[in-house]
This record gives C-alpha cells, sequence and structure tokens, in this order.
C-alpha cells in the first residue's frame, strides 16, 4: 500500500478538486441508495398496514421514491463520469512522469529492462492502478460516511442492533478487505510478473519469427508462451477465489446484520418503541449500506496485483541518472573545437577500455576513427554525448567541459547517427520531424534530397504521407538508413557523428553513401566510426582505435 501511495500520492494531490467532486457525487448516490432502499420498505409496508386510506398519505412517499431513485441513476452516471474522468487523469500524468524518468537515463541504465518489461510497466502496470481510487479510495470514503450516518439512524430507532451492525460494517469495511488484500499480494505479485513476462515473450517472437522458423525453434518458444499462460492463469484463479471467499463473508456479514435488526426490532415493536414500516425500512437500510460497501471487496481483490504494478513503477522512478546536468550550465558557442583530453573509461575497474585518449576536430572538419569490434568506438562516441563520463580527463567544447553544459545544449550541438537508429512506425514525416516538430514540406524534401533518398519517397503512393509499417518494413536496408540520416540532417547540429553508417548495406549503396557525405554535410564537422573502406578526399584525419589510444593512420 505504501508503493501505492508513494506512486499516487502527488497525482491525488495535484487532482484533488476533480477527485472531491467525485466523492460529492458518490456520497449522493450512496445516499439516494441507501434512502431509496430504506424509503421504499418504509412505504411498502406502511401501505400494506394501513386501514384506511384516510390515515395515510401514499403521494409523498410514492414521490420520495421515484425522486430518489432518479436521484440514484443520475449520480451513478455523474460519478462514473467524474470518477472514470479523474482515473484516466491521473493515469496519464502518471505514464507522462514515469516516460520522463525513462528519458533521464542513460543508454546503460534503460537497457537493464527487456524492451517487453518496459512496454509492461508503461501499459499494464499503469493500467493495474486504475482501480485504486475508483474501487478502493472511493468506497472507502463513501462506505466509512453512509455507515456512520446509517449506524445514527439505528440508534435513535432500534438502537439495540447499533452495536452488531456497526462490528460487521467495521468488519466489511477493514477487516475482510485487509485480509483480502494480504491474501492476494503475493498472487498478485506473481501474476504481474508472468504479465510482463508473456508480453516480453511475444514481442520477442514477433520480432524473431523469421528466425524461430529458420532455427526449428518454434515449438519450443509455443512452449514457453503456454508454460507462462498457464501461470499466469493460475494467479489469476488464485485472485477469483479470494475475491469470492470475501464476497461470501461480506454477504454473512450483510445476512448477521440484517437479521440482528430484525431481531432487535422485533423486541421493540413488541414493546411499542418502534413501527413496523419504520423497522422494515431500517432492515434495507442496512442492505443497502452493504451494497454501497461492495466495490471495497473488489478493489482490495484488485490491491495485491495494483500493489506489485506500483513497485514495478516505483523501480524505475527510484533510479537516478548517472549523467546530470550542473546547477548553473554554461552555454555551447557554435561552432565549436572539440577536444578529447587525456580521456580514460572503463565500464569495469578490471578491463581496460579508453586509456589517455587526445582528439581534437576543428569546425567543419571530417574526422574517421576505425578500429576492431569491441575496441571502444562506440563507447568513444557515447562519452561525446555525455551518456557516459569520462573517469578522467576532459572533453571540451570551445574551451568548456561539457560536464558544465546542459545535456539539452550539447545534444543540440551533436547529433547522432547510431548503427541501430530506428525507423518508427509512422509516416516519412513523422520520422522526419522528430528532429524538428515545425519543418515544412520543402525543408523535409531537401534534407531527402541530401540523403539521397528524395526520389525513393517521391515515388511512394502517399509520398511524405506515407505508412512506413513497423520498424520501416516497407524499406529497404540502404533506405531506412537513408531516411534516418536526412533525420540527422534536419538538425541544426554543429557536429553530426555517425557510427557504422553503412552498417546493412551492400558495397555499392555503402560506397554511394560514404562518397556523398561532404556534399551531405555542407560544411558542418563530422565524426565518423566505420570499418567501411573510406573513400580519398572523404576524411581530414584518419585514425584508429587501439589499446584505448587512437593511433595515426591513412585512408583505406
Amino acid at each position: 500500500m505504501r508503493a501505492l501511495l508513494t506512486s499516487l500520492g502527488p497525482l491525488l494531490r495535484q487532482h484533488w478538486r476533480l477527485l472531491l467532486q467525485t466523492c460529492a457525487i458518490a456520497l449522493v448516490t450512496a445516499a439516494a441508495t441507501v434512502g431509496l432502499l430504506g424509503v421504499a420498505g418504509w412505504f411498502l409496508t406502511a401501505t400494506a398496514l394501513v386501514a384506511g386510506l384516510t390515515t395515510f398519505n401514499l403521494f409523498v412517499p410514492s414521490a420520495l421514491v421515484r425522486a430518489l431513485a432518479f436521484t440514484r441513476i443520475l449520480a451513478r452516471y455523474g460519478e462514473r463520469l467524474t470518477g472514470h474522468a479523474a482515473t484516466l487523469h491521473l493515469l496519464t500524468d502518471l505514464r507522462k512522469r514515469v516516460f520522463a524518468n525513462l528519458l533521464r537515463l542513460d543508454a546503460g541504465q534503460v537497457a537493464r529492462w527487456r524492451d517487453g518489461d518496459l512496454v509492461a510497466r508503461l501499459t499494464g502496470d499503469i493500467d493495474a492502478l486504475d482501480s485504486t481510487f475508483l474501487q478502493v479510495l472511493l468506497p472507502l470514503l463513501v462506505g466509512g460516511l453512509t455507515g456512520v450516518a446509517v449506524v445514527i439512524v439505528l440508534a435513535l430507532y432500534v438502537p439495540a442492533a447499533a452495536p452488531a451492525v456497526g462490528l460487521l460494517w467495521l468488519l466489511v469495511l477493514f477487516i475482510v478487505p485487509a485480509w483480502l488484500a494480504r491474501r492476494v499480494r503475493q498472487g498478485g505479485l506473481e501474476r504481474q510478473d508472468q504479465a510482463a513476462l508473456l508480453r516480453q515473450q511475444v514481442l520477442q517472437a514477433v520480432d524473431g519469427h523469421a528466425d524461430l522458423l529458420a532455427l526449428g525453434q518454434s515449438q519450443r518458444a509455443q512452449a514457453e508462451l503456454a508454460a507462462t499462460c498457464a501461470r499466469l492463469q493460475a494467479s489469476a484463479l488464485d485472485e477469483s477465489r479470494a475475491f469470492a471467499t470475501g464476497q461470501a463473508l461480506a454477504q454473512a456479514a450483510a445476512g448477521l446484520a440484517m437479521a440482528a435488526v430484525v431481531a432487535a426490532g422485533a423486541v421493540a415493536l413488541q414493546r411499542g418503541q418502534v413501527g413496523a414500516a419504520i423497522l422494515a425500512g431500517c432492515v434495507l437500510a442496512v442492505a443497502g449500506l452493504f451494497e454501497v460497501l461492495s466495490p471495497m471487496l473488489r478493489g482490495a481483490s484488485r490491491l495485491g496485483v495494483a500493489t506489485a504494478a506500483a513497485q514495478r513503477i516505483s523501480a524505475i522512478e527510484r533510479t537516478s541518472p548517472t549523467v546530470r546536468d550542473p546547477q548553473q550550465p554554461c552555454p555551447l558557442e557554435a561552432p565549436g573545437r572539440i577536444e578529447f583530453q587525456d580521456v580514460r573509461f572503463r565500464h569495469h575497474p578490471a578491463v581496460p577500455l579508453i586509456e589517455g585518449l587526445d582528439l581534437v576536430i576543428e569546425p567543419g572538419q571530417r574526422v574517421v576513427i576505425t578500429g576492431a569490434s569491441g575496441s571502444g568506438k562506440s563507447t568513444l562516441l557515447a562519452l561525446m554525448l555525455r551518456l557516459h563520463d569520462p573517469d578522467s580527463g576532459a572533453i571540451t567544447w570551445h574551451g568548456t567541459d561539457l560536464r558544465q553544459a546542459s545535456l539539452t545544449d550539447l545534444h543540440r550541438r551533436v547529433a547522432l547517427l547510431s548503427q541501430d537508429s530506428p525507423v518508427f512506425l509512422g509516416s516519412v514525416r513523422e520520422n522526419l520531424c522528430i528532429a524538428d516538430t515545425h519543418a515544412d514540406d520543402a525543408t523535409l524534401w531537401q534534407v531527402l534530397q541530401l540523403a539521397g533518398i528524395a526520389d525513393e519517397v517521391r515515388m511512394l503512393p502517399g509520398g511524405l504521407d506515407q505508412w512506413l509499417g513497423e520498424g520501416g518494413r516497407t524499406l529497404s536496408a540502404g533506405q531506412a538508413r537513408r531516411l534516418c540520416l536526412a533525420r540527422v540532417l534536419l538538425t541544426d547540429a554543429d557536429l553530426i557523428v555517425l557510427d557504422e553508417p553503412t552498417e546493412g548495406l551492400d558495397p555499392a549503396a555503402e560506397q554511394a553513401l560514404l562518397t556523398s557525405l561532404p556534399q551531405i554535410l555542407a560544411g558542418r564537422s563530422l565524426l565518423l566510426v566505420t570499418h567501411a573502406q573510406v573513400p580519398a578526399g572523404l576524411a581530414d584525419r584518419c585514425y584508429q582505435l587501439m589499446e584505448g589510444r587512437l593511433v595515426g593512420c591513412k585512408e583505406s
């Protein structure tokens, strides 16, 4: 429960007006529900017992029944409307908060969670919290206030029954939900873990469908999925059994409460302390009270799942970024001179990687770095973008240490095309406008022309608005790389960083892309990391990364 309050507490305070409105309408609904049953019981009993029409006014109670019925209908509709609106606002803000926390983390931290697990946390886990307000907090408040009112009425008309009804009311309001929440807690943890694993397995099976078929592993994947489904089913069945038990306890408590009112009321009726019509109204009012409490049980049965979901979400929010902005960032001038000064960095203290690296890139220069796989080339680029900070040494931009600048300013000056830059699910326009949301069509066509893919896009039926499919499946590997390059060129970055830009291209497409780079860059600086043969005239300087240091070499 603490994890739930930690996750939702600030949002509950933020939307307190809407929540208060929902609570007020819910109280009206509860009052109308209890009042309708009570007045109906009193009215029907009174009409059955009346000796003559002159001694009983039928119009007032019948009008009251109709008024309470319509009030209950309208209030219930308003409660659902405002309650779900409040819940959707809460979950929307929570999802944005969690996503913003993810964006603050570096790639290594995000890699702690698999893609399917992150999807589960951002979707299923957050959706699991929708029951917290509507089925736990709201019924607890409404049931508490309604119960106090009903017990006070009983104390006035059937005082002997008030203590028993009060105890049974507290049992259903607090004890049974607490037992139920404790009972399903471990099952809720298991259920959320299995649901996350199921999403992960489905995503992996979709992405690796061709490989599973080619390697003959489809049956093994099906067996793993079936096992996960079986465990998820077992957790869900266990939760359902616990809910059924709690519901049975609540029904038994409701029956005992009504029996207590009937027993105590019968004695009071014989003594003339209460009328039969009032007694019938009190019995049905007690039934209405326990009907108001019923959402608590549904909420309590889901509390284990919600608590597990809150814990999984809190794990993201508790993760602090390893790279932070300084309190008073220094601005970066444009264009700037980039300099690596005796930079050292290791992912693990015992494994050397970058050892005393020096590098200077003047404005407008094109620098190429080659090296064996695992030599630290991608790590060097990560240091350039401050995805990591060096263990020692410094990286400066026009004399300003990057650790003294804001990440936003740095990433505006430096644009990266990584080995696995994705084509997102969407249109050509949507993929490009990630770099500049205000770019017009002329600008988009210009960068597509620079990247050498404008003709291919013009041939598409939808042009800039052509839907590309998941991962750009409608594009060839070369077209996808050039589209990602066009997105990088759409930025106003002074330094373009390319990490294996020809990955997956055939030799002809590879050389065509590299040969066109000087024209594409239009005077901007270039830091190119590649295994490919570099055309003559591309690089102003060429280095090979060996044993953590850069060694000058010739273009090859």
